[in-house]
């Protein structure tokens, strides 16, 4: 059973101050969850969210107020198939979401703003 775990990576920096955001995201493997802030499209982690499509984690659970747009916020990782389940409180205006969970390709757990 342990052989089938994936061993952590230890963050590189000491774990609060990185040098950049290549060693911010060193410890995200595939099959993280991430809590993304923002509201909207206000707000978001532009750079982390470039920095994971870069790194190439995938099979994501994301956490965040909003699914992003196409080609924007975590629109960009969905594009690409990043997300594996997303818990959101709002998906209203992204229409690659729609088409991934519609054909089963994207978990999706609606919350109240509220319990975010």
């Amino acid at each position: 059973m342990e052989e089938e775990i994936e061993k952590l990576k230890i963050p590189v920096g000491n774990g609060k101050i990185f040098k950049n955001i290549e060693e911010a995201v060193s410890d995200v493997h595939d099959g993280a969850k991430l809590l993304v802030g923002g509201f909207g499209l206000c707000g978001i982690p532009e750079n982390l969210i470039a920095a994971i499509l870069k790194k190439g984690s995938k099979d994501l659970t994301l956490v965040s107020n909003n699914a992003g747009v196409e080609d924007f916020g975590l629109g960009i990782l969905l594009k690409e198939h990043r997300i594996k389940r997303m818990i959101a409180s709002y998906v209203g205006e992204n229409s690659e979401f729609e088409r991934q969970y519609l054909s089963g390709q994207l978990e999706v757990e609606l919350t109240p703003q509220v319990m975010l």
